[in-house]
């Protein structure tokens, strides 16, 4: 029996260029492509689309739907691109794999999307020296700060990295945490999301205020790993490869931690590098990046221009736009990924993203 793919979030940034890029790739063979959508015109424009991929509908509120769901259709590798902060549907992902592994034989895979702010300062990760995704430690240290990270939310995504992991390590079941960057670029799915998420957040940001505030720690240099969308897309692939073809040398379960990046940039920069074309379209006052002066109604402003409910305070603004994160990319390159993109190259073509995202917003 050959595997069968299903990819959720299909309709997303990351997973619209997953989903484009699966359709041309050279991968060994498999039986179907499964992709999740929401309602019926999402199942019409993926069918459009995208001819290879068979539309798939699922109760996310009902674990019966999910399981029930995985088992007819003997879906053997699952993409879970949803939700970063999932404690819920993932273990019903991974017992409908169990279910098709156990009575198929053939070895399943489930990949879960993350995010690099669950590796940072924001979660209470070392942040001064580099963490290689490849560290033996890496489990133990997410284990730790689902209860000592300093937010909620992180110690919400620590949370949901470790139930991945120690579910698919007890069902026999091959887990991957999967953590994106500062992803930059234009995605590449037909329909649907096309614009980063933490770009963006600077841009909205900005413009929502009329000028570029850095909402660092006075006195530091705060770095981010970054990576082009196609970087991004294709370490995505190089894991669904691998599982294709059964190899047994790819880090997995507590050794399965994949950060997919090339290198990081300071945040400095970046904002400096984004308030340079904002100025010259007119949408800031100034090229000039300001410090945070303690004003809370520029928090307001950012926090209301992505669209948050509540009041926001300092760590959750920075939460979005800034932080350290020194996590380093590792077990990507040993199943053979290679990043094309230096991590300079957002600094380059800073002027592209703005105006992408701003063409974007407009429309």
């Amino acid at each position: 029996m050959s595997h069968n793919i299903l990819i959720t979030g299909g309709t997303g940034y990351l997973g619209g260029s997953l989903l484009a890029d699966l359709t041309t790739a050279n991968l060994p063979p498999y039986a179907h492509l499964f992709a999740l959508v929401r309602n019926p015109s999402q199942a019409t424009a993926m069918e459009t689309h995208y001819p290879n991929v068979i539309p798939l509908t699922i109760d996310l509120t009902s674990p019966a739907s999910i399981t029930t769901t995985i088992v007819s259709h003997n879906i053997t590798i699952i993409y879970h691109l949803i939700d970063a902060r999932d404690t819920n549907t993932p273990t019903y992902f991974i017992r409908g794999l169990a279910a098709v592994q156990k009575s198929t034989g053939i070895q399943t895979h489930f990949l879960f999307t993350t995010g690099a702010k669950l590796f940072s300062s924001h979660a209470g990760a070392p942040s001064t020296d580099p963490l290689p995704d490849s560290s033996p430690d890496m489990y133990d240290l997410q284990k730790r700060l689902t209860t000592s990270a300093p937010l909620e939310l992180a110690r919400q995504g620590t949370l949901a990295n470790t139930l991945v992991v120690d579910e698919a390590s007890q069902l026999g079941v091959r887990a991957y945490i999967f953590a994106p960057c500062i992803v930059y670029g234009a995605g590449r799915g037909a329909f649907g999301n096309r614009i980063s998420i933490q770009t963006v957040a600077v841009v909205k940001a900005a413009k929502a205020l009329g000028k570029v505030v850095d909402v660092n720690v006075p006195g530091t240099e705060s770095s981010w790993p970054v990576c082009h969308i196609d970087d991004n897309t294709a370490l995505y692939v190089a894991i669904l490869r691998a599982a294709l073809e059964g190899r047994d040398d790819v880090p997995f379960g507590k050794d399965g931690w994949y950060l997919a990046s090339s290198g990081s940039v300071a945040w400095k920069q970046f904002y400096e590098g984004v308030a340079k074309p904002m100025k010259k379209m007119g949408v800031v006052e100034s090229e000039q990046v300001e410090r945070w002066d303690g004003d809370e109604e520029a928090l307001r402003g950012m926090w209301g221009a992505w669209g948050h409910p509540g009041e926001p305070t300092l760590e959750l603004v920075r939460m979005v736009i800034g932080g350290e994160c020194s996590m380093t990319a590792e077990n990507g390159r040993k199943i053979g990924w290679k990043p094309q993109y230096a991590p300079e190259h957002i600094l380059e073509t800073v002027d592209e993203e703005v105006s992408w995202i701003l063409e974007n917003l407009e429309s």
